[in-house]
């Protein structure tokens, strides 16, 4: 059989070619997409296949995927807020709504955004804790509030903006929680810390701005994206012939 590192793949059995497509190996850790979200997709899809890739994260000695890491983000959040009630009630008695990005971050209420330019979990945590809460006889003080959209009136500039209000959050003011600039920094999630020391991530030659913010390489931000491991199906890798000692070439990350 004439079989060589270039060629091996596709001069085996069918059958034992067909397996290859079911593993996964980890490729590289990209780190932060930002408003490179669309690149990095287009350039991934090109090259394995819309179905040949994901973005998975190492948790705990493992490798997970998206929906085990996120649970690990909310919950960060979770624990913070639970600790820190003063930032709650200020939440609940002033605020009506939060977000990150933009204002139309407040229609979304799942983590998987296909959708978005930009990535946003942080508006999201908030919301869904401070529902959480309301459900919790503990916290008594945080009250259901109606299903209605409302004025709410953007702290960042005092513009007005008609917007459904979050569960729990009874107040007339529309919070950001992004950069040191936002009003609502103190919810940013290089400020909120990991809530166990395990997940605390390390790379010898990254750097971002959630490495120069908030508890900085402690943060639920730092965590995120330091976790982040481009998984590949095998076959697609394989596919990818010499370019396989580069196979992220051209993919860069966005520096914000």
């Amino acid at each position: 059989m004439d079989l060589d590192y270039t060629n091996w793949w596709e001069r085996i059995e069918p059958e034992a070619r067909a397996v290859l497509a079911g593993v996964l190996i980890p490729i590289g850790t990209p780190g932060y997409a930002g408003a490179q979200k669309a690149q990095w997709q287009a350039l991934l899809d090109e090259r394995f296949g819309y179905d040949g890739w994901r973005i998975d994260h190492y948790v705990r000695g493992q490798i997970v995927p998206f929906g085990e890491a996120i649970a690990e983000y909310e919950q960060c959040y979770r624990v913070f807020l639970r600790r820190h009630p003063e930032t709650v009630e200020w939440l609940a008695t002033w605020c009506g709504n939060v977000y990150d990005d933009r204002r139309e971050n407040v229609y979304d209420n799942d983590y998987f955004q296909p959708q978005t330019q930009l990535n946003h979990y942080q508006d999201i945590a908030v919301r869904r804790v401070l529902a959480e809460l309301v459900e919790d006889p503990a916290w008594p003080t945080i009250v259901d509030t109606p299903a209605e959209d409302c004025d709410l009136i953007d702290l960042t500039d005092g513009s007005i903006h008609h917007l459904p209000r979050a569960r729990g959050m009874r107040g007339k003011y529309l919070l950001q929680i992004r950069s040191p600039e936002s009003p609502g920094f103190f919810l940013s999630p290089a400020v909120v810390p990991v809530y166990d020391p395990a997940l605390i991530t390390a790379h010898p030659h990254m750097d971002g701005w959630w490495l120069r913010e908030g508890c900085q390489h402690l943060s639920v931000e730092s965590f995120w994206q330091m976790s982040k491991v481009i998984v590949v199906r095998y076959d697609r890798f394989l596919a990818l012939g010499k370019a396989r000692r580069n196979p992220l070439a051209g993919l860069t990350p966005d520096e914000a």
